[in-house]
């Protein structure tokens, strides 16, 4: 019954995730028909698919500000809040001003949820099943992709407005996800570091924990009161966490130019690019949700088992022979209508097997309890500047350079993510998080 517990909060939270992954996605079988609707410049259609990106950018910067100072279960609520404004104003908005408010106000949302989710699930959860349970987050947001993909490709035969009902449906999970949040409990960590209820916070460990909820507690205090005796301990640039940081970012920046963001956002147009007609690439883009969803699920029932290192690895091989075989076809004059989807998949099922599984996790885990929520935000703006600057750039290098040479780039940097995660990355599996927080500071 006390492991269902903590299963369930991590579910619910988890929802924020799934929204993450709708709204991340949804807007790509929308992006032409608003184009046409407002009669969009290539400049302010490029600005409203990146507006929300914005929103992101700025969401996962200033995250650990309300995540610390409110609480992880309080700035759930505002995330809730946000997605259900922003699902209800960008489908039922009247000029272009006002739905580009409400996106950015989604992309905001999207940013914090990626700070405040994996923190909160990694804080309450065992150490022999963190891996799995953070994992959960990823999950929904692929599953939120698929969906979303999948609602896209159904509703596009609704005719001229089948736009505002793809963004309109999310209303529902948001919904769902406000109510649910009030059956979930404040992280004990938070609860111990941010306002010294002790009393409150055992009553948490005891559900999660009940054997070690006493040894736990004081590792968690002690924790705290290691960081309060040095005075540079609060601050994330002191010195201190030097490698958490740099580990941090650069695991965030090799997610993003892998080419994942561009693929989700513009796969539509990718498949039109070899070929496929506009019916058949909406299609398709539903195979790549599909494959998302099963290799992300495999991923995270395995994670706590052979750990967050090996997968890397195995997914560094595997997404720079993708990548290669999709550049290579596009240097063919005239490729075959289905060997870049096929292709794309195989990197979709990589990704999802390695960066996609591990990226949330290993962030959540890998800094201190005083500046989890900072580290947190670091490598979420991180990955979201990134994931901004390539969804931006990438229609412009995909028609200046081509698709192989773009596609070539992805795959090169994958090649220096191997030798990163080969030289640099430590493993984390099994261990507490006050136990891997003192063993990357030292």
């Amino acid at each position: 019954m006390k492991k269902n517990s903590v299963l369930s909060w991590s579910i619910v939270v988890a929802l924020g995730g799934f929204l993450f992954g709708f709204d991340t996605a949804v807007i790509s079988g929308a992006e032409k028909a608003i184009q046409q609707y407002w009669q969009l410049s290539v400049f302010e259609h490029g600005f409203t698919i990146s507006i929300a990106l914005i929103g992101t950018v700025l969401g996962s910067i200033f995250g650990s500000k309300p995540t610390d100072h409110y609480g992880r279960k309080n700035t759930l609520y505002f995330v809730a809040i946000a997605y259900l404004l922003s699902s209800l104003g960008t489908a039922l908005a009247d000029n272009w001003y006002v739905f580009m408010i409400f996106r950015f106000l989604g992309g905001l949302g999207v940013g914090i949820s990626s700070v405040t989710a994996p923190i909160y699930i990694s804080e309450i959860s065992p150490a022999d099943r963190r891996g799995k349970l953070v994992g959960l987050f990823q999950f929904n947001i692929v599953l939120g992709i698929l969906i979303s993909y999948l609602s896209n490709y159904l509703i596009s035969f609704g005719g001229e407005s089948s736009w505002r009902w793809m963004l309109g449906v999310q209303v529902v999970p948001s919904l769902l996800f406000l109510v649910l949040l009030r059956f979930i409990p404040e992280s004990p960590r938070w609860l111990v570091l941010k306002r010294g209820a002790k009393d409150k916070a055992l009553e948490i460990l005891r559900i999660i924990n009940p054997l070690n909820c006493e040894q736990e507690l004081a590792a968690i205090q002690k924790s705290g009161s290691d960081i309060q005796a040095d005075k540079a301990g609060n601050s994330l640039f002191s010195g201190k966490y030097n490698t958490p940081i740099v580990l941090a970012m650069l695991f965030a920046f090799f997610n993003q130019v892998s080419g994942i963001n561009a693929i989700i956002y513009y796969a539509p147009r990718i498949f039109e690019m070899a070929g496929l007609g506009a019916h058949s690439s909406l299609l398709s883009t539903v195979g790549i949700g599909i494959v998302n969803f099963v290799f992300t699920l495999l991923a995270i029932n395995i994670i706590d088992k052979v750990g967050r290192r090996l997968l890397m690895i195995i997914g560094s091989f595997g997404l720079i022979a993708s990548l290669l075989l999709v550049g290579f076809t596009f240097l063919d004059k005239e490729p075959s209508g289905f060997a870049i989807p096929i292709y794309v998949m195989l990197f979709i099922a990589f990704f999802a097997f390695s960066q996609g599984a591990v990226i949330w996790v290993f962030i959540s885990e890998i800094f201190p309890n005083q500046v989890r929520a900072k580290g947190q935000t670091l490598g979420s703006s991180t990955h979201w500047v990134m994931a901004a600057i390539i969804a931006f750039c990438f229609p412009y290098f995909a028609e200046a350079l081509g698709g192989a040479v773009t596609f070539f780039f992805f795959g090169g940097m994958m090649v220096l993510q191997l030798i990163f995660v080969w030289k640099a990355m430590p493993e984390t599996k099994g261990r507490s998080l006050e136990q891997i927080g003192s063993s990357v500071i030292h």
